[in-house]
């Protein structure tokens, strides 16, 4: 089985490869939508493509429907730690073979990725069925936008205003609006401040 797994987050990343790698499932990195393109476009198809929601390139869910466009055929799942169940619902939709929370079990996520990989639509139950009063909530990020939130997780990882238009396919003076707008919400002065808190909320 070939995998290939796309996410700008190195540890997260190298963790799905190791665990794959045990269970003899042959792993392909990627660390954004264009690289995993690439991929796709340089070789074989592969058997699934798990793909961030958050990483850079995405754009929402325009980088699913790109890759279920390019991706040869194969599988297309989308990951994320954030994304709420209205994304998982759309994903599906469009043809995504599965929605995986980030916060999933090593052994279900194996389970789930076997389970795709055989052409088959996979969600977690308690996921998809959980209602709005149930599902744990961070009041920071209640207060901000699904863009915000993007925009405040790549402050946190030290990202210039323009690194960030180019990581969610926006121009740089939407940017800086988003950052002010945020910065208003939360109550911070800088993009320091904006780290600590959002660090402090466990946001990120």
């Amino acid at each position: 089985m070939r995998v290939l797994i796309a996410d700008d987050h190195d540890l997260l990343r190298d963790t799905l490869d190791l665990w794959f790698r045990q269970e003899k499932i042959d792993v392909t990195p990627a660390r954004d939508l264009h690289s995993a393109l690439a991929a796709v476009a340089g070789g074989e198809a592969f058997d699934l493509i798990l793909l961030d929601y958050g990483m850079p390139g995405m754009n929402g869910l325009e980088g699913l429907r790109r890759v279920l466009s390019e991706g040869k055929g194969a599988h297309v799942a989308l990951m994320s730690g954030i994304a709420p169940r209205e994304v998982a619902e759309a994903a599906l939709e469009m043809g995504a073979a599965g929605f995986l929370p980030k916060t999933l079990p090593a052994k279900s996520l194996v389970n789930a990725v076997r389970f795709m990989a055989m052409g088959e639509q996979y969600a977690p139950i308690d996921f998809m069925t959980a209602t709005p009063e149930l599902t744990p909530t961070n009041p920071l990020a209640e207060m901000l936008s699904a863009r915000e939130l993007q925009v405040l997780q790549r402050l946190c990882e030290g990202k210039a205003n323009k690194e960030i238009a180019r990581d969610l396919g926006i121009r740089e003076p939407t940017v800086k609006i988003h950052v002010k707008t945020l910065y208003r919400k939360i109550g911070a002065h800088n993009r320091t401040q904006a780290a600590m808190i959002a660090k402090e909320a466990g946001l990120f």
